[in-house]
Protein backbone atom coordinates (compact mmCIF):
# COMPACT_ATOMS: atom_id res chain seq x y z
CA UNK A 1 0.00 0.00 0.00
CA UNK A 2 3.06 2.32 0.97
CA UNK A 3 4.31 1.71 -2.27
CA UNK A 4 1.17 2.82 -4.38
CA UNK A 5 0.92 5.85 -2.56
CA UNK A 6 4.55 6.17 -2.81
CA UNK A 7 4.49 5.80 -6.74
CA UNK A 8 1.25 8.38 -6.73
CA UNK A 9 3.10 10.81 -5.32
CA UNK A 10 5.67 10.61 -7.69
CA UNK A 11 3.65 10.45 -10.56
CA UNK A 12 1.91 13.66 -9.19
CA UNK A 13 5.36 15.67 -8.45
CA UNK A 14 5.96 14.66 -12.21
CA UNK A 15 2.60 16.03 -12.89
CA UNK A 16 2.90 19.30 -11.42
CA UNK A 17 6.66 20.02 -11.30
CA UNK A 18 6.95 21.88 -14.34
CA UNK A 19 4.04 24.28 -13.48
CA UNK A 20 5.29 25.17 -10.25
CA UNK A 21 9.16 25.43 -11.85
CA UNK A 22 7.47 28.12 -14.20
CA UNK A 23 5.41 30.06 -11.32
CA UNK A 24 8.85 30.32 -10.22
CA UNK A 25 11.04 31.28 -13.16
CA UNK A 26 8.03 33.03 -14.47
CA UNK A 27 7.74 35.49 -11.31
CA UNK A 28 11.40 36.05 -12.13
CA UNK A 29 11.00 36.84 -15.81
CA UNK A 30 8.00 39.38 -15.13
CA UNK A 31 10.40 40.92 -12.60
CA UNK A 32 13.32 41.76 -15.11
CA UNK A 33 9.69 42.64 -17.48
CA UNK A 34 9.19 44.67 -15.09
CA UNK A 35 12.77 46.57 -14.96
CA UNK A 36 12.78 46.62 -18.42
CA UNK A 37 9.54 48.49 -19.03
CA UNK A 38 11.09 51.21 -16.36
CA UNK A 39 14.39 51.52 -18.30
CA UNK A 40 12.88 52.15 -21.82
CA UNK A 41 10.98 54.81 -21.09
CA UNK A 42 13.95 56.26 -19.66
CA UNK A 43 15.57 55.44 -22.88
CA UNK A 44 13.02 57.26 -24.87
CA UNK A 45 12.96 60.29 -22.68
CA UNK A 46 16.81 60.60 -23.07
CA UNK A 47 16.74 59.77 -26.87
CA UNK A 48 14.03 62.48 -26.98
CA UNK A 49 16.10 64.85 -25.08
CA UNK A 50 19.40 64.09 -27.01
CA UNK A 51 17.68 64.99 -29.92
CA UNK A 52 15.99 68.11 -29.22
CA UNK A 53 19.48 69.48 -28.19
CA UNK A 54 21.05 67.94 -31.31
CA UNK A 55 18.71 68.76 -34.38
CA UNK A 56 16.79 65.47 -34.20
CA UNK A 57 20.00 63.47 -35.43
CA UNK A 58 19.58 59.55 -35.26
CA UNK A 59 22.67 58.43 -33.83
CA UNK A 60 23.11 60.41 -30.78
CA UNK A 61 19.24 59.14 -29.74
CA UNK A 62 20.17 56.53 -30.17
CA UNK A 63 23.38 55.90 -28.30
CA UNK A 64 21.32 57.47 -25.95
CA UNK A 65 18.70 55.22 -25.53
CA UNK A 66 21.33 52.49 -25.89
CA UNK A 67 23.02 53.89 -23.08
CA UNK A 68 19.73 53.55 -21.02
CA UNK A 69 18.57 50.04 -21.55
CA UNK A 70 22.36 48.45 -21.73
CA UNK A 71 22.01 47.17 -18.10
CA UNK A 72 19.18 44.74 -19.25
CA UNK A 73 21.03 43.75 -21.74
CA UNK A 74 24.52 43.22 -20.20
CA UNK A 75 25.76 43.29 -16.83
CA UNK A 76 28.75 45.25 -17.30
CA UNK A 77 29.48 45.82 -13.50
CA UNK A 78 30.60 42.49 -13.60
CA UNK A 79 34.07 41.64 -12.15
CA UNK A 80 34.60 40.00 -15.52
CA UNK A 81 34.31 42.94 -17.11
CA UNK A 82 37.40 45.48 -17.96
CA UNK A 83 37.49 48.85 -16.45
CA UNK A 84 38.39 50.13 -12.89
CA UNK A 85 35.50 52.27 -12.33
CA UNK A 86 32.03 52.01 -13.22
CA UNK A 87 32.30 54.77 -15.38
CA UNK A 88 34.87 52.57 -17.24
CA UNK A 89 33.40 49.36 -17.43
CA UNK A 90 30.04 51.27 -19.02
CA UNK A 91 32.16 52.66 -21.66
CA UNK A 92 33.54 49.40 -22.28
CA UNK A 93 30.27 47.85 -22.31
CA UNK A 94 29.48 50.37 -24.94
CA UNK A 95 31.73 49.99 -27.16
CA UNK A 96 30.39 46.53 -27.57
CA UNK A 97 26.53 47.73 -27.99
CA UNK A 98 26.84 50.84 -29.98
CA UNK A 99 25.85 49.81 -33.42
CA UNK A 100 22.96 48.45 -31.79
CA UNK A 101 22.72 45.00 -32.35
CA UNK A 102 22.48 41.85 -30.21
CA UNK A 103 25.22 40.16 -31.55
CA UNK A 104 28.22 42.89 -30.10
CA UNK A 105 29.41 41.13 -27.35
CA UNK A 106 29.89 37.34 -29.28
CA UNK A 107 33.06 37.74 -29.37
CA UNK A 108 33.91 37.74 -26.05
CA UNK A 109 31.97 34.70 -25.20
CA UNK A 110 28.30 36.01 -24.24
CA UNK A 111 26.15 33.86 -26.83
CA UNK A 112 23.66 36.42 -26.43
CA UNK A 113 19.96 36.42 -27.33
CA UNK A 114 20.42 37.43 -31.25
CA UNK A 115 22.61 38.35 -33.92
CA UNK A 116 24.51 41.05 -36.29
CA UNK A 117 21.11 41.65 -37.54
CA UNK A 118 18.87 42.01 -34.41
CA UNK A 119 18.25 45.38 -33.10
CA UNK A 120 18.33 46.40 -29.46
CA UNK A 121 16.18 49.33 -30.50
CA UNK A 122 14.04 50.88 -32.73
CA UNK A 123 13.68 54.81 -33.18
CA UNK A 124 10.57 56.36 -35.31
CA UNK A 125 10.53 60.37 -34.80
CA UNK A 126 6.80 60.52 -35.41
CA UNK A 127 6.87 64.40 -35.42
CA UNK A 128 7.91 66.61 -36.78
CA UNK A 129 7.68 66.50 -40.38
CA UNK A 130 10.07 69.47 -40.92
CA UNK A 131 10.27 72.05 -43.41
CA UNK A 132 12.40 74.79 -44.41
CA UNK A 133 10.37 77.05 -42.78
CA UNK A 134 10.67 75.10 -39.33
CA UNK A 135 14.84 75.58 -39.43
CA UNK A 136 14.10 79.06 -39.34
CA UNK A 137 11.45 79.28 -37.06
CA UNK A 138 11.61 75.86 -35.42
CA UNK A 139 10.70 77.93 -31.89
CA UNK A 140 8.00 79.71 -32.58
CA UNK A 141 4.11 78.93 -33.54
CA UNK A 142 3.88 79.48 -37.67
CA UNK A 143 1.54 81.02 -39.20
CA UNK A 144 0.86 78.73 -41.91
CA UNK A 145 0.58 74.60 -41.48
CA UNK A 146 -1.77 74.87 -38.90
CA UNK A 147 1.03 74.93 -36.59
CA UNK A 148 0.32 76.80 -33.23
CA UNK A 149 3.20 76.11 -30.81
CA UNK A 150 6.89 75.65 -31.09
CA UNK A 151 8.03 72.45 -32.64
CA UNK A 152 8.28 69.21 -31.03
CA UNK A 153 9.81 66.13 -31.45
CA UNK A 154 7.70 62.87 -30.61
CA UNK A 155 9.59 59.70 -30.26
CA UNK A 156 8.44 56.03 -30.31
CA UNK A 157 10.79 53.13 -29.32
CA UNK A 158 10.56 49.55 -29.33
CA UNK A 159 13.08 48.18 -26.98
CA UNK A 160 14.07 44.69 -28.02
CA UNK A 161 14.03 43.10 -24.62
CA UNK A 162 15.50 40.16 -23.53
CA UNK A 163 14.13 37.30 -21.95
CA UNK A 164 16.91 35.78 -20.04
CA UNK A 165 15.13 33.24 -17.51
CA UNK A 166 15.90 29.65 -18.79
CA UNK A 167 12.46 27.80 -19.52
CA UNK A 168 10.31 30.83 -19.58
CA UNK A 169 11.79 32.18 -22.26
CA UNK A 170 10.38 29.50 -24.37
CA UNK A 171 7.14 29.56 -22.55
CA UNK A 172 7.07 33.04 -22.26
CA UNK A 173 8.12 33.39 -26.17
CA UNK A 174 5.05 30.80 -27.13
CA UNK A 175 2.32 32.33 -25.20
CA UNK A 176 3.18 36.02 -26.27
CA UNK A 177 3.35 34.59 -30.40
CA UNK A 178 -0.34 33.24 -29.87
CA UNK A 179 -2.29 36.20 -27.57
CA UNK A 180 -0.38 38.80 -30.17
CA UNK A 181 -1.96 37.44 -33.09
CA UNK A 182 1.57 35.97 -34.43
CA UNK A 183 1.26 32.39 -34.36
CA UNK A 184 -0.30 29.71 -32.47
CA UNK A 185 1.04 26.12 -30.36
CA UNK A 186 -0.92 23.30 -29.64
CA UNK A 187 2.16 20.66 -29.24
CA UNK A 188 2.98 19.12 -25.90
CA UNK A 189 1.74 21.81 -22.68
CA UNK A 190 5.43 22.47 -21.30
CA UNK A 191 3.46 23.52 -17.78
CA UNK A 192 1.35 20.21 -17.74
CA UNK A 193 2.90 17.46 -19.65
CA UNK A 194 -0.26 15.12 -19.87
CA UNK A 195 -2.03 17.50 -21.93
CA UNK A 196 -1.46 19.60 -25.50
CA UNK A 197 -1.44 23.07 -25.82
CA UNK A 198 -4.26 25.36 -26.97
CA UNK A 199 -2.67 28.35 -27.33
CA UNK A 200 -4.89 29.65 -30.38
CA UNK A 201 -3.80 32.86 -32.38
CA UNK A 202 -5.63 35.75 -31.45
CA UNK A 203 -6.33 39.17 -33.54
CA UNK A 204 -3.44 40.70 -33.79
CA UNK A 205 -2.26 42.95 -31.04
CA UNK A 206 1.07 44.51 -32.80
CA UNK A 207 2.39 46.68 -35.56
CA UNK A 208 2.93 44.40 -38.87
CA UNK A 209 6.79 45.26 -38.85
CA UNK A 210 6.54 44.26 -35.06
CA UNK A 211 5.14 41.15 -35.29
CA UNK A 212 7.08 39.93 -37.88
CA UNK A 213 10.22 40.70 -36.32
CA UNK A 214 9.16 38.77 -33.52
CA UNK A 215 7.64 35.75 -35.67
CA UNK A 216 11.04 35.95 -37.13
CA UNK A 217 13.48 36.00 -34.10
CA UNK A 218 11.08 33.48 -32.16
CA UNK A 219 11.82 31.29 -34.85
CA UNK A 220 15.34 31.69 -34.38
CA UNK A 221 14.69 30.69 -30.94
CA UNK A 222 16.09 34.19 -30.00
CA UNK A 223 13.82 34.61 -26.63
CA UNK A 224 13.08 38.93 -26.49
CA UNK A 225 10.25 40.86 -26.17
CA UNK A 226 9.03 44.02 -27.80
CA UNK A 227 8.27 46.91 -25.07
CA UNK A 228 6.87 49.97 -27.43
CA UNK A 229 6.74 53.36 -25.17
CA UNK A 230 6.84 57.30 -26.59
CA UNK A 231 7.96 60.63 -25.21
CA UNK A 232 7.45 64.09 -26.81
CA UNK A 233 9.98 67.34 -25.97
CA UNK A 234 9.94 70.37 -27.65
CA UNK A 235 12.97 71.29 -29.51
CA UNK A 236 15.83 73.32 -28.09
CA UNK A 237 17.71 73.08 -31.92
CA UNK A 238 16.57 73.78 -35.63
CA UNK A 239 15.97 70.28 -37.04
CA UNK A 240 18.72 69.56 -39.78
CA UNK A 241 16.21 68.56 -42.64
CA UNK A 242 19.15 66.02 -43.97
CA UNK A 243 18.29 64.01 -40.75
CA UNK A 244 14.25 63.39 -41.40
CA UNK A 245 14.90 61.78 -45.00
CA UNK A 246 12.91 59.09 -42.99
CA UNK A 247 11.07 58.99 -39.67
CA UNK A 248 12.65 55.92 -38.88
CA UNK A 249 16.58 55.88 -37.63
CA UNK A 250 18.34 52.89 -39.56
CA UNK A 251 18.90 49.70 -37.32
CA UNK A 252 19.89 46.37 -37.99
CA UNK A 253 16.86 44.58 -39.26
CA UNK A 254 14.45 47.72 -39.44
CA UNK A 255 14.04 50.03 -42.47
CA UNK A 256 13.20 53.58 -42.07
Amino acid sequence: MMGRESGQAAVESALTLPLVLFLILGSMQLFLLSQSRLLAQYGVFQATRVGSVNHGACTPMTHAALLSVLPMVHSFLGATNPGATPGEKLGRSFGRFRDNHYGGYKGAGWDGVGGADEALVWLVREQPRPTADDVVAFDQPLPRGGRTEPLRLEVRMVFWAPLRIPFADWVFSRMAAARLGIQSYTEANPLFVAHRADWEQEAPQLAARTAAELGRRIARGHYAFPIEVTSTMRMMTPPRLSEFAAAGCAAPGFTP
